[in-house]
């Protein structure tokens, strides 16, 4: 099955994006433009972002699933509502706001959000995050987000991924992603955080 995962920046960073086949990266993507990863994307059966693929809901500051996984002890961004994102007189939501335009990008070529566990098992996308499946993945250290690049990379190789093009975090981020959602096509474990309205986030853990 080949795979694609996502690290989602603001405008200027743009799209990283790594397309894994088995446990081969077969091709990588910078850019900026939604559309033009979204058509990138059409040769993955699945494809992980890390980036909210929903908004916080009317007088919340965050939304269940961020609020399940602080709970869990996973540390993530909180993400308001598109209101609030689109009033900040900051520069910080711009990534959210890029991956939303992903996800529509997306839908649009056909490939549906999922919104439960069944359609994790069919041809879509869904939210994930590095940090998060790190640790899912990795149940015998302590993970730290001081030592991403570090343990990303360890975790890449552990499942026989090789580094070689995956010149920086954000490389090491899509593959890890990627890694994600390749592991659905596998005996796995899935640690499913959320609701269908504000948007599921999905992480991964590697049978025993």
């Amino acid at each position: 099955m080949i795979a694609a995962g996502v690290d989602v920046g603001g405008a200027r960073k743009g799209f990283h994006a790594v397309l894994l086949e088995g446990r081969s990266v077969v091709d990588q993507l910078n850019t900026s433009d939604a559309e033009t990863l979204a058509s990138w994307c059409l040769r993955a059966e699945r494809i992980a972002i890390d980036a909210p693929c929903g908004w916080a809901l009317p007088g919340e500051r965050s939304r269940l699933c961020e609020r399940q996984l602080l709970a869990a002890g996973i540390h993530c961004f909180a993400t308001p509502t598109r209101e609030v994102a689109l009033a900040s007189t900051s520069n910080f939501y711009g990534w959210m706001l890029q991956g939303e335009s992903l996800y529509q990008a997306l839908q649009q070529q056909g490939l549906a959000i999922a919104r439960d566990a069944h359609a994790l098992q069919g041809r879509c996308c869904f939210e994930s995050f590095p940090h998060g499946i790190t640790i899912a993945l990795s149940p015998q250290i302590e993970v730290r987000a001081a030592l991403k690049l570090e343990q990303r990379s360890a975790l890449l190789e552990r499942f026989g991924v090789s580094l070689s093009g995956l010149s920086s975090i954000d490389w090491i981020d899509a593959a890890v992603c990627a890694l994600a959602a390749q592991l659905l096509s596998e005996p796995c474990t899935l640690q499913i955080y959320g609701e269908s309205e504000g948007g599921l986030l999905v992480l991964p853990a590697a049978s025993a």
